[in-house]
């Protein structure tokens, strides 16, 4: 989808006008049709507006353009796990497990990669095999790639 359709089948489903959207985002009517038939894409402040009122991350609204993964334990993201700020915006960058109330859960990659290595092993991956992916996958995430961990 994209996103004109996106918006529109938010707003409809949310029984709002687009003179009521407007108004909730701070926009004009004219603006949000522009949006709704593609001429334009809301701005970043709007874009952040909509994602509020509509409950769904910035990627969604746009698409869904970038398959997103939880920078700390890799996991992929959607509307259900992604982690979300103190005041409840997303936080499309971590997972719901990893980043909680602007807090990290992890302390530590270590710590991580030991949680994940009892959590993931199954028949066909022993703990010792998901370790050793761990080990080497997670460290290359932004969050573990800007600290240094022993």
């Amino acid at each position: 989808m994209q996103t004109k359709e996106i918006i529109t089948e938010l707003r409809t489903k949310a029984h709002l006008t687009q003179a009521q959207l407007a108004e909730k985002v701070h926009a004009t009517r004219q603006a949000v049709s522009r949006w709704e038939t593609g001429e334009t894409i809301p701005n970043r402040e709007s874009l952040q507006l909509l994602s509020s009122l509509f409950n769904v991350s910035i990627n969604t609204l746009l698409g869904s353009p970038r398959n997103l993964i939880c920078q700390c334990c890799g996991m992929p993201l959607d509307d259900t796990t992604i982690s979300r700020e103190p005041d409840g915006t997303f936080q499309e960058d971590y997972c719901k497990w990893c980043y909680h109330d602007g807090e990290f859960f992890h302390k530590s990659l270590p710590e991580l990669i030991d949680f994940l290595s009892q959590h993931m092993a199954e028949e066909s991956h022993s703990p010792e095999e998901i370790r050793a992916y761990l080990e080497q996958r997670l460290p290359t995430l932004s969050h573990w790639a800007t600290r240094q961990n022993p």
